[in-house]
């Protein structure tokens, strides 16, 4: 009996080895894209308006919509991006803010989805969006793109 236990130990130690490495590689791959998580977040963070315009442009571009372009600056008419996607015209407002999205943006986009005769509107941002912001969203029928839905666009 006791030669049955000496001679599974080898077995389980190089069992216990592989489980180790495997747990290792997935550890590593995990802080990889954490770190790029975090480096491309802080960029985001650290962008100029109308950069942040094209970014959001160009994510756009990349999730399959289409004729995307970026308004001028002034006079957009609380518009920075016109897009369409499967049919649908989208009037969309780029928020890099470092606090809250308030309501102004919603109230802004709203007006100009309908001065750019667009079926949707939407507010997109590096940020998340305070109650009343969603609140108004939801009576105006405006969707929000926050911190979270901007990341997982990035990372599909």
């Amino acid at each position: 009996m006791n030669d049955k236990i000496q001679g599974v130990w080898p077995l389980l130690v190089v069992i216990a080895g592989i489980c180790l490495c495997v747990c290792l590689v997935f550890l590593i791959k995990f802080l990889i894209v954490q770190y790029r998580r975090n480096r491309r977040c802080g960029a985001l963070d650290e962008m100029e308006g109308h950069d942040f315009e094209y970014f959001c442009a160009e994510l756009l571009e990349k999730r399959g919509f289409l004729d995307v372009e970026v308004t001028r600056g002034s006079g957009d008419y609380g518009v920075d991006i016109l897009a369409e996607k499967e049919g649908v015209t989208y009037a969309i407002q780029c928020k890099r803010y470092a606090a809250p999205v308030g309501v102004e943006a919603v109230q802004q986009v709203y007006a100009g989805r309908d001065y750019y005769d667009r079926m949707v509107g939407a507010v997109m941002t590096n940020q998340y969006f305070t109650a009343p912001a969603v609140e108004a969203a939801k009576r105006l029928k405006i969707l929000l793109w926050d911190r979270g839905y901007l990341d997982s666009m990035m990372n599909e």
